[in-house]
């Protein structure tokens, strides 16, 4: 015959019989589930870093970079982009040509910007917007030219062990910060219209070699490509060699061309036929 109580099936004491509304039927309540409440598995999954940053969720967290940089290119109108591409070590007044790279980038961020449809606003969709990596040297450059004057551009920062801050002339809300190369990459490539390649090292000849790649297969639209400097890169690339060695056909030489100043570089990306939008892409 049942007295009220209740029974633990944990082999403690029965308890009286809880009333609801009672403060001390509450409190009994919750240090009964105070375990249960306390465990990581209770958590909200949205809430929950320790599972967010684990193994399992890794392509969640990948389409989490595309999706972030994507709502804000689009709410600002971004339809096409210039890439931007060199050194972080170039510095204005670095040794040798160094300041004068630097100038250089500073002044295509600037007549790219003016010329190729980054000050739209009222609703027209924004392109040839200047996009770097979003750190110092030769991307500190393009972004400070686009700034200049008051034009929009994207910083696409990456988390690296000795992390430099974003240069501070990149629009802030389009400055962004990406764990994973391959979708900085991602967003480097898809909207551009051109790419400009300043001096730079092993970085720097990554994304150059990813975007040519990308050309010469097939698996990118045609977009002009224009190396800054030609000494530079006959110094440390000799191109001519892979064609020698059969590694390349003659017409993979065309995927590129040199420009020696600024305005050279624009008005090379216009002979190769620099338009408005990406092909295939929408504000």
């Amino acid at each position: 015959m049942s007295n009220g109580s209740k029974h633990d099936p944990r082999g403690n004491e029965p308890s009286a019989p809880a009333m609801r509304g009672s403060d001390g039927a509450d409190a009994a309540g919750r240090g009964r589930t105070a375990a249960q409440l306390a465990s990581p598995a209770y958590r909200l999954a949205v809430r929950d870093e320790d599972f967010l940053l684990g193994d399992s969720m890794r392509g969640v967290r990948f389409m989490l970079e595309y999706a972030k940089a994507e709502e804000a290119l689009r709410a600002w109108g971004v339809r096409s982009t210039i890439v931007v591409f060199g050194s972080a070590r170039i510095r204005p007044d670095g040794p040798g040509r160094h300041p004068y790279w630097y100038d250089e980038a500073r002044r295509f961020g600037r007549l790219a910007s003016e010329r190729g449809g980054a000050l739209a606003d009222g609703g027209t969709p924004r392109d040839n917007v200047i996009a770097t990596g979003g750190g110092p040297g030769i991307m500190e450059a393009a972004n400070r030219g686009a700034h200049d004057i008051g034009a929009p551009s994207i910083g696409f920062n990456i988390t690296l062990p000795h992390e430099a801050e974003p240069n501070s002339y990149s629009t802030p809300e389009l400055t962004f910060r990406f764990h994973y190369f391959a979708m900085r990459k991602m967003h480097l490539a898809m909207r551009a219209n051109a790419l400009v390649v300043f001096p730079g090292g092993f970085g720097t000849l990554d994304e150059l070699f990813e975007i040519l790649t990308l050309r010469q297969t097939g698996k990118a639209p045609v977009v002009p490509v224009v190396l800054f400097d030609r000494s530079y890169w006959e110094s440390v690339i000799r191109f001519e060699g892979l064609l020698e060695a059969g590694m390349i056909k003659a017409g993979d030489l065309d995927l590129f061309r040199y420009a020696e100043s600024a305005e050279e570089t624009w008005a090379d990306l216009v002979k190769q036929g620099l338009g408005a939008a990406h092909p295939g892409s929408a504000p």
